[in-house]
C-alpha cells in the first residue's frame, strides 16, 4: 500500500527541520508516543536505528526506526517495523514564500495475518493516521499552545 500526503506549515524550511530533527519533539505531535530510545549508530545519521514505543487505545505498539538517509534540510527517509509491518517513509521539505511544503510518501508491506488486518482496515484509516501526524506537527510547528514548544 502506497499514498502521499502534502501540508503546509507557516513556517520557514530551516525552522521546520530543526524541529522536526529533534527527537525530543516527538512527544508533542505523535500522540501515543511513551518513549524513544536510540539503539544503535549515530543519532540522527544514516544506519541509527531507535525503539519507539506507543499505546493506541489498549494496545501496546513497539517499532524499530532505522533511518535510510538523511538528507537534511531537503529530505529524511526512515523505515519503521513492528510485527508483520514495515513501513517505508520519505519525507521531503519545500521552502515556499518563508512556509514549508511537508510531502510525506508512505509505503506499507505486511506479513501474516496484519496482511488481513490491514485490508479489513483499508488505505484510508492508514492515511487518517499519517494526516493526523502531519497536522499535529504543523500545530506544533507553528506554536499551538496545545502542543508544549
Amino acid at each position: 500500500m502506497k499514498y502521499t500526503l502534502e501540508i503546509v506549515i507557516d513556517k520557514p524550511r530551516d525552522e521546520v527541520v530543526k524541529l522536526f530533527d529533534n527527537s525530543d519533539n516527538m512527544k508533542y505531535w505523535q500522540k501515543g508516543l511513551i518513549s524513544f530510545e536510540h539503539l544503535s549508530g549515530e543519532p540522527g545519521k544514516q544506519g541509527a536505528e531507535s525503539l519507539l514505543k506507543y499505546e493506541m487505545g489498549k494496545r501496546k505498539i513497539e517499532m524499530i526506526e532505522t533511518i535510510t538517509f538523511n538528507g537534511f534540510p531537503d529530505e529524511f527517509h526512515s523505515n519503521y517495523q513492528t510485527n508483520g509491518v514495515v513501513n517505508f517513509q520519505r519525507n521531503h521539505f519545500e521552502e515556499e514564500n518563508g512556509q514549508t511544503r511537508w510531502i510525506s510518501e508512505s509505503e506499507f508491506k505486511f506479513k501474516g495475518f496484519m496482511k488481513l488486518m490491514a485490508f479489513f482496515m483499508g488505505k484510508g484509516a492508514f492515511k487518517k493516521q499519517s494526516y493526523s501526524y502531519m497536522e499535529d506537527f504543523k500545530a506544533f510547528a507553528e506554536g499551538n499552545p496545545k502542543y508544549g514548544q
